[in-house]
């Protein structure tokens, strides 16, 4: 892999923030939900049906807004033709062909599918962000960066324990 300066000052300072807040994997009890208004969703369930529904990691990231350690996710290294879709209630949301490999240990996409994904402004950890949502069910999937590649310069750095993928029918591998 090759480092750019970009990705070595990021990993610096996930590592700082990490220290500095005490954050933890997805394996590691979810933090309290933020005190914001609950907002109608195409998808509504109760705390007790998305805990049963979803893995504890799943639970934590999608219900929670937590994150999973960076280079954790199978999907990082998923080339195949197809889509990614939320893992809360399998709207497509990325297609295989808008995503990249940042570097940041993420999996990352140039684009959302049309409508498929929501933003929100987040404002956790003393920072501005955009957070990314699934439109449907309201599942966190991870934050929106200007920094990506064209054509749009966005990134979506998202959670892969967060999506699922489903390959293209004949198998074929995008070129990387």
């Amino acid at each position: 892999m090759r480092y750019s300066r970009r990705n070595v000052l990021g990993m610096g300072g996930m590592a700082a923030a990490a220290g500095l807040f005490g954050l933890t994997a997805c394996s590691g009890p979810a933090p309290a939900a933020p005190a914001a208004a609950v907002r109608p969703f195409e998808v509504m369930r109760t705390d007790a049906q998305w805990q049963a529904q979803l893995t504890p990691a799943q639970y934590a990231v999608l219900r929670r807004q937590s994150t999973e350690r960076p280079f954790s996710s199978p999907l990082n290294k998923e080339h195949r033709r197809g889509t990614f879709t939320c893992a809360g209630c399998a709207l497509p949301l990325f297609s295989s062909s808008t995503k990249f490999d940042s570097g940041t240990g993420w999996p990352s996409f140039w684009a959302p599918l049309h409508d498929a994904v929501g933003e929100d402004r987040d404002t956790t950890f003393g920072m501005v962000r955009v957070e990314a949502h699934c439109r449907r069910c309201g599942g966190h999937l991870g934050h929106v960066f200007d920094d990506g590649p064209r054509p749009t310069g966005l990134r979506y750095c998202m959670n892969g324990v967060a999506m699922q993928f489903v390959p293209r029918r004949d198998g074929t591998v995008d070129p990387t």
